[in-house]
């Protein structure tokens, strides 16, 4: 009988132990749920896409990031305010501390394109003192030399906001581009060394041959001289800028955008303006009207986590259809792949809405 009984409570005991095990396991699981923080998703995340396909929420947390270990992955702020104010506030959020000559880098864009209005950016660029500052392409078109691209800001309207330095007037300086797989030179604008803070303002959007251009390629193309474009299109091989292979190009913009930040070292902050998304970038004079909805600005000090949050968004977005494509088609992620490998950034990161 005595052992009936005994062999009766640890039964129960048993039970009871499976049981606390159990409860723990979803406790654990529900402090692993993401609230209004989001760490990285979609883009690289196929299935969690298709999961928010036609939500417009802030993107879901990557199966692969620990959500408990929040703090080490970078922060992006967002607010869906699309305006000067809101421009003021996302760059407020960020708590930046700019000392010195302070550069602003953005694309003049094409007569025609959907490049950044001055009066969305210009009481950010007053405030800070800033100078607008730009390269010349290597492509033609009205931004091929100096002279027409002076003319080009004036007729956008940014030297009535501030100076406008065309960095490869002077020709190129050479940095150090280390840890790559294509290239061990960049060369960008000789000027790029007048400036002691650099803040990158992107017109996040599609691009005929990157797949989408963000921070990276305002980093990489955008501050690399008219010699230096050619270079990285050519994954650094020379010769004709649209021989190369596309992964050697999208690779090279990666590992020419760490070359500048390595240099800068941690003197540079990103702001991504989701506004006008067109599949076409700033650079095409003639570009496809966007067929999806504007969603917000995105800033970061971390260019890979901004561009990762932004593609993340128009992955969720329900008629994000068109741009999805482009970035696709041109294998546009590699870009983010490549960052992330040679230590340019996070692709995981925390979403954190400013908005009220």
């Amino acid at each position: 009988m005595k052992k009936w009984i005994s062999f009766f409570f640890s039964v129960l005991l048993l039970l009871a132990m499976a049981g606390c095990g159990q409860s723990a396991d979803r406790t654990e699981a529900q402090k692993s749920s993401p609230d209004s923080e989001n760490t990285a998703s979609a883009g690289h995340q196929e299935e969690a896409a298709d999961d928010t396909a036609g939500s417009e929420e802030l993107p879901p947390a990557a199966e692969d990031t620990n959500i408990g270990e929040k703090t080490s992955s970078p922060v992006v702020y967002m607010t869906t305010d699309i305006s000067p104010e809101g421009l003021m506030a996302i760059y407020e959020a960020l708590g930046a501390e700019p000392e010195g000559k302070v550069a602003v880098k953005l694309s003049t864009g094409e007569e025609g394109s959907n490049y950044l209005r001055p009066e969305l950016i210009g009481d950010l660029v007053q405030a800070l003192d800033a100078t607008i500052v730009e390269c010349n392409t290597a492509y033609g078109g009205q931004r091929a030399n100096t002279a027409m691209h002076y003319q080009l800001a004036e007729d956008h309207g940014y030297t009535a906001i501030a100076d406008v330095d065309i960095m490869d007037s002077d020709g190129s300086m050479t940095l150090k581009a280390a840890g790559g797989d294509n290239l061990t030179e960049n060369y960008v604008g000789a000027h790029f060394a007048d400036y002691d803070y650099y803040v990158i303002l992107s017109h996040f959007k599609g691009h005929a041959m990157a797949g989408y251009g963000g921070a990276i390629k305002n980093i990489s193309i955008g501050i690399a001289s008219s010699e230096g474009k050619s270079h990285i299109h050519t994954g650094g091989k020379g010769g004709s800028m649209w021989s190369a292979d596309q992964d050697s190009f999208l690779e090279s913009m990666a590992e020419a955008g760490k070359s500048v930040t390595d240099y800068l070292d941690g003197n540079i902050l990103y702001i991504n303006v989701m506004n006008r998304l067109s599949v076409d970038c700033d650079c095409d004079g003639s570009p496809s009207e966007p067929d999806m909805h504007d969603i917000g600005i995105l800033a970061s000090f971390d260019p890979v986590a901004v561009d990762q949050a932004c593609i993340d968004l128009v992955y969720s977005a329900e008629d994000g259809a068109s741009l999805v494509d482009r970035i696709e088609s041109r294998n546009g992620l590699h870009t983010l792949e490549q960052a992330e490998k040679i230590g340019l950034g996070s692709r995981a990161y925390q979403l954190v809405s400013i908005d009220k």
